[in-house]
């Protein structure tokens, strides 16, 4: 083994050391979402998922009752802003982020 001096040795050590440092990987940026929002978005996957099929009979029902003339046409009003107030969520909350800046 060859004998180095003491100041050869450190610098050695910290080249190493910094070699270490750089070579890990960004555990800072690992983790891409917060795991609120990861759950949030399931959340939505699903209530949309399972809100498809309910807005299709929905508007079914509301087709077969107009056509037999019993029907208020402010149910049919309210029925087409809940499925796109509930359908177009997303677009909704990014319009109202992008006007106060968040």
């Amino acid at each position: 083994m060859a004998v180095y001096s003491n100041g050869t040795l450190r610098s050695v050590l910290m080249c190493g050391v910094l070699a270490l440092i750089c070579l890990q990987p960004d555990l800072a940026l690992a983790q891409a979402a917060s795991p609120f929002m990861t759950g949030a978005t399931s959340l939505q996957t699903n209530i949309l998922a399972w809100l498809t099929p309910v807005a299709v009979i929905l508007v079914m029902v509301l087709g077969a009752m107009a056509m037999a003339n019993r029907i208020s046409w402010g149910w049919c009003i309210a029925a087409i802003l809940g499925i796109a107030i509930s359908f177009g969520s997303t677009q909704i909350v990014t319009w109202v982020r992008g006007m106060f800046g968040v």
